[in-house]
């Protein structure tokens, strides 16, 4: 039962939004409203059929209730008028709470705040005190002006036109800054540092920020010449996505802006190709992401992991595309800001791939996935991957494991997690590093790991100050028996045979970190020798074991670990069921040779983005094809964007 205190704001919030839908509008063409049992009403700009990825009424009332939510716990948490500051690219966090506010019906502050002057107006003077400088604040100008354009005060409003004329009249990438030229090269990020007229920040879901909103200002403007270099720019990128993926990948503190900027490209573009391009993007990125989604939780590898994502909701990229995927258990304790982009859009994922991020296909099966190297790709040119990544889903777990020739510590890759069924929170998460898992993840230098479905072995160079760090729930059932370690997941169970590694020792969290691992536990497990230490691991659910006490007494009466050749980097696993895998380390680079049941993975010639390793999976995307599939559900959806740019989408029934 909902209480009276939010039973008055459940109706001011669908009150608002349906004068919202009635009233809004863009420079682009009217609104429409999206109408559930004539209850709540979402405004968006819409879209053409041939660019709708429709939905069934059930997903849409659900999606209904999550946005309710959303607009409801910013309402409660952020005080009216108090919205935050225009500092730099603070409009990352004030412009959403603002604009959830004015939905949840504080429509005058709200629009008080969006109109008011810049705390950097004076390095903007050239664009009529108008911010066209951050990624972050550029992604919420483009809302700003869009969507609640109608609600701002004309004066102002024209203003914003008259700063994006200039802005765009010609392209303001690397452009001199008016009072700073190309920036005094001092630490920072301010224009006095960098100098141009925008941010020139070069990551995915930075530069997805700054290229859309030029090229949606500069079509806006007339400024034609930016607008065909801004399209160019983002052709360019989705034409990576397509043919080599994503540099910045999967990264579960990144991956909902990239996908919150594409939202504005989609709902905001005139041009209807630009426009594909935009669906063609969301439907890549969000098929990307619902291979990690499950459950609330986001799994590994992924990189620029911020060592946050180990628990459900856990991760940016899960609290924001929870509003989309839903298959939860508990609510989402703290939504993105980023979802004001997705509740206020026409865009939806396709059936497809919330049938993926359900998992909502045939288990168990094993993908193998390719990643590519930091760097921008042009049509024609042909790179070789950087990682090579393995995840099995199982019937009640999730595992996946990342090789790599470097060690890529900076760039925060996460070698390794697994997420298992629960039926209390979602999933429980096992992750496992040589540094604290609540610190930013890293594939340190000497990491090595092989995977062969759920089998897994790890070695890396031992030494006195090294550790294996293992995070997992406090409600897992620990054993030590015959030498191992057990772990009792709900419907899942983990045998470790650790490798010149010593007893768990508890590593509490900091006061930082304890209310999010309140109910984890964090121990560490030191590295003995001076050569190679590890572990191997068999995952096990039903049915091919009755229950927890028969799958140890499997582990222990049939499988089996070989290191006799660990002085030469050489160890094996035998599983429960026969399945063999043998990795044999790497003194030259951080790629091992992997061998399963006989067989040497290729590294050279594994360059497919997604590769079921059996005839049947849920999603594949060849090496430079330009095509991508997704079979989940009931659909099956494919998408493509070849190397001139043509897109072309096709959704239908299995």
């Amino acid at each position: 039962m909902r209480s009276p205190l939010r039973n008055r704001l459940r109706t001011a919030v669908l009150g608002r939004l349906a004068l919202l839908a009635v009233a809004a509008c863009t420079a682009a063409e009217e609104p429409v409203t999206t109408e559930i049992d004539g209850r709540l009403r979402i405004p968006s700009v819409p879209a053409p059929d041939a660019l709708r990825n429709p939905w069934p009424a059930e997903w849409e009332r659900a999606f209904e209730q999550r946005a309710e939510a959303t607009i409801t716990w910013f309402h409660e948490r952020v005080e009216k008028g108090r919205y935050g500051t225009t500092w730099f690219e603070s409009e990352k966090a004030s412009y959403p709470n603002a604009m959830f506010a004015f939905l949840a019906g504080d429509r005058e502050p709200a629009i008080r705040f969006l109109e008011s002057e810049d705390a950097m107006r004076a390095d903007h003077a050239h664009t009529e005190g108008i911010d066209f400088y951050p990624c972050f604040t550029l992604k919420g100008q483009v809302r700003k002006y869009f969507l609640f354009g109608q609600h701002l005060d004309p004066d102002y409003r024209e203003r914003m036109f008259r700063g994006a004329k200039p802005w765009t009249a010609q392209d303001p990438l690397h452009r001199p800054h008016p009072q700073f030229g190309q920036g005094s090269g001092e630490p920072g990020w301010l224009p006095q540092h960098r100098g141009g007229w925008v941010d020139a920040r070069g990551t995915d879901n930075l530069r997805a920020m700054r290229d859309i909103a030029i090229y949606l200002f500069a079509e806006e403007t007339g400024n034609e010449s930016t607008r065909q270099i801004a399209r160019e720019r983002i052709l360019h990128y989705l034409q990576t996505l397509y043919h080599a993926g994503m540099s910045e990948w999967d990264s579960e503190n990144y991956h909902g802006h990239a996908i919150a900027a594409y939202h504005n490209l989609y709902d905001f573009a005139k041009d209807r190709e630009v426009q594909a391009l935009g669906k063609a993007a969301l439907d890549w990125l969000y098929a990307a992401a619902a291979v990690k989604y499950w459950r609330g939780g986001f799994g590994a590898p992924n990189c620029r992991d911020y060592g946050g994502a180990n628990v459900v909701y856990g991760s940016g990229a899960a609290r924001t595309m929870d509003v989309f995927f839903g298959d939860t258990v508990i609510p989402n304790p703290e939504p993105e800001r980023d979802q004001i982009h997705l509740i206020t859009s026409a865009y939806r994922p396709p059936r497809a791939v919330v049938a993926l991020a359900r998992k909502q296909f045939e288990r168990p099966v094993e993908l193998f996935a390719t990643k590519p190297p930091y760097r921008r790709w042009q049509p024609g040119e042909d790179i070789a991957p950087r990682f090579w990544e393995t995840t099995y889903f199982g019937r009640t777990f999730q595992m996946g494991s990342v090789v790599s020739a470097e060690p890529e510590e900076t760039w925060n890759v996460s070698p390794f997690k697994l997420m298992a069924w629960n039926s209390k929170r979602g999933v429980d998460f096992l992750a496992i590093n040589t540094s604290p898992l609540f610190e930013q993840a890293g594939k340190h230098a000497g990491d090595q790991i092989a995977q062969h479905r759920n089998l897994l072995l790890w070695l890396t160079p031992a030494a006195a100050d090294r550790s294996f760090r293992f995070l997992f729930p406090r409600s897992a059932e620990i054993r030590g028996e015959a030498g191992l370690g057990f772990f009792g997941f709900e419907r899942t169970w983990v045998a470790v045979w650790p490798i010149h590694i010593d007893l768990p020792a508890p590593e509490p969290f900091d006061g930082t970190r304890a209310g999010r691992y309140a109910a984890e536990r964090h121990v560490s497990n030191a590295m003995l020798g001076s050569d190679l230490a590890g572990f191997a691991m068999e995952v096990g659910e039903a049915p091919d074991f009755p229950d927890y006490d028969a799958f140890r007494a499997a582990i222990i009466s049939r499988a089996h670990l070989n290191i006799a050749g660990l002085a030469e980097g050489n160890v094996e696993l035998t599983g429960t069921d026969g399945r063999r895998l043998r990795l044999e380390y790497s003194r030259e680079n951080d790629l091992p040779r992997v061998v399963r049941d006989g067989q040497s993975r290729d590294w050279d010639a594994e360059r497919d983005l997604y590769a079921p390793v059996t005839d049947e999976g849920p999603i594949e995307q060849k090496w430079m094809s330009g095509q991508l599939r997704v079979t989940a559900g009931d659909w099956h959806f494919e998408s493509a964007v070849d190397r001139e740019g043509k897109v072309s989408f096709a959704e239908r029934p299995r």
